[in-house]
Parts: structure tokens; sequence; C-alpha cells
């Protein structure tokens, strides 16, 4: 049986997850709980309903009505959701005319999934492009990645997997011969910044990386630059001696924080706690660059 996995978006001609013209499609459910996620969405493994209330038609209430759990309200001709009581079965996303209630998290079949990637095809081969597993955290899912890239390779398409490295290190040898590139998330050296950052603690990340780096065909290190969270000079530096220490060199990219995140956040309910965080300036990137370089490695800023 074909197995199936939960996705919340397919974006196409993506120029930031690798090489060429690509499509990126978006795992959900991750086991980190990045405060700065631009994916907000992609975190929890189950169903959301993103709310709009903007959107909302004054006059409407069919959403009301789908909705078996009784957690929506219309206050003042625009909607709410009891996230408490909202089971994200996506009743009330159907019958919105507006766009006002959105679904993040759909359940698809590799053949689904293959069906949408496969159509930009020309543009994949002509650009040197292809496909990117990302999320959220697509090891998450790993019979679904497995099978995913299994038929991406056997219509020679291109195939790159975004990771957060807190996986069993199992599941990256299942998918090392069907994965032509690896973008390997890194956050913080510091076990209790990171546990206090992200949730987690990076010692299995960390020994995942070192293992990864003898074996991938291809692989490029990624690092966010949080203002306030890892972007003082030591905790660079911690980060560029890491990177110079590993079996191989690979590239680094410096990736600045943006504000992505926040919209999908209100529209998720959930609490900002980076509302004042600033988006760091290009100086303050050119200075973390600087550390990388001096240890000779090769480093750009950007995806």
């Amino acid at each position: 049986m074909q197995p199936k996995g939960t996705i919340f978006s397919i974006k196409k001609f993506a120029i930031h997850d690798g090489p060429g013209i690509r499509s990126t499609i978006f795992f959900k459910g991750c086991p980190l709980r990045c405060t700065w996620c631009h994916n907000p969405e992609g975190i929890s493994p189950a169903s959301e309903i993103m709310v709009f209330p903007n959107r909302c038609l004054k006059e409407c209430t069919d959403c009301l009505a789908a909705c078996p759990k009784n957690a929506l309200k219309k206050r003042g001709g625009s909607i709410s959701l009891e996230r408490n009581k909202c089971d994200g079965c996506g009743l009330c996303v159907t019958v919105c005319p507006a766009e006002a209630l959105q679904l993040a998290g759909s359940r698809v079949t590799v053949m689904d999934a293959v069906r949408q990637l496969s159509k930009d095809t020309a543009f994949y081969h002509n650009s040197g492009g292809g496909i990117t597993c990302s999320g959220g955290e697509p090891l998450l899912q790993p019979r679904f990645l497995q099978a995913l890239l299994t038929a991406c390779r056997k219509q020679n398409l291109h195939t790159a997997v975004d990771t957060c490295g807190h996986a069993p290190f199992g599941d990256f040898e299942k998918i090392l011969p069907l994965t032509d590139l690896f973008l390997f998330d890194l956050k913080i050296m510091d076990e209790g910044k990171h546990r206090r950052l992200t949730g987690v603690s990076n010692r299995l990340l960390i020994k995942n990386l070192q293992k990864l780096s003898l074996i991938a065909p291809r692989l490029a290190i990624r690092i966010p630059l949080i203002p306030g969270a890892n972007d003082s000079a030591a905790d660079m530096a911690e980060l560029a001696d890491f990177c110079a220490s590993l079996p191989r060199r690979h590239p680094v990219h410096l990736l600045p924080y943006h504000r992505g995140g926040r919209a999908k956040n209100k529209r998720l309910g959930q609490f900002d706690s980076l509302a004042e965080t600033r988006v760091p300036a290009p100086a303050a990137m050119q200075k973390a660059r600087k550390i990388f370089l001096k240890r000779k490695l090769t480093v750009k800023i950007g995806g």
C-alpha cells in the first residue's frame, strides 16, 4: 500500500531551497519548536485552521453552520476560532466563499505529490533544479519521504532534503542513496541555549551532522541569524569552529531572520515571542560572515 504523508504547501519556482528552479514540498510536523520559525503552520503534525478575519464576509454564516464542534464565532462581522474545540476537520474551509478560513495540512499519496511536482520538469532540467523536501521536518515522516524520493529518482529529478537533523540516523541512511543534496539546519552550539530556543537538545543533530559529513554526496549547512538569540560573536565563533571541525568542509549559508512567520502566528492564534525582534542589518550579516571566512569556510548570505 502506497504510504501517505501530511503536507501543508507546495511552493513552485523556489530559488532559495537548492540549485536552479525548484518545487519545494513542505512536510507537516517538526520535533523542534524554534521561536523564530517562519513556517509555524508546519510545527504541529495535525491539520490546523488558519484564520484571515479581514476576508470574512459580513453577512455570511456558512462556516458556523458547517462546524460540527461549534468552534467558530461571528462578532462584528468578523470570524474567530475557539481552538480548544477545533479538531481541524476542515469542513468550515470547504464552505467559506471568501477563503477567510484555510486548512494547513492535508493528506496526500506519493502519486498525488509527484503528479503536482512533475508538472514543471522542463524548468527543473533547464535550470539544474529539482525537488526540495522541507517543512516542518521531512524525516518526521520517514516512510513517505523515502517513497517520494524514490519516485522522484525514477523521474530523474534532482532531490534535496532540508532537515533540522533531529531524527534517527538510520532514517538518514535510508534516504542517502535517493538524496542529491542535504540542506542541514544548525542553530546554536550551546546545548542549554538550544534547548531553550528550540525545545530540544542539540546532541543528536550534532552527531548526525558529523556522520552525514562523511558520507553525504553534497551537503550545505544553513545557519539562521536571529538577533538576541544566536547572533553574538561568541555564538558565531562556536558555530564556525564546529563547521571547520567536520570531516569535510561544506558551504555555509547564513540566513538573516525575517518576519515572515509573524502573520502566520496570528492566523494560527499563537503568541509571537519575537514581536520586537528586528531583521539583522546588512553590516551584522557581513560581520558574522567574516567569522566563518577566518576559518577558511565557503560562506554566503542567503539560501
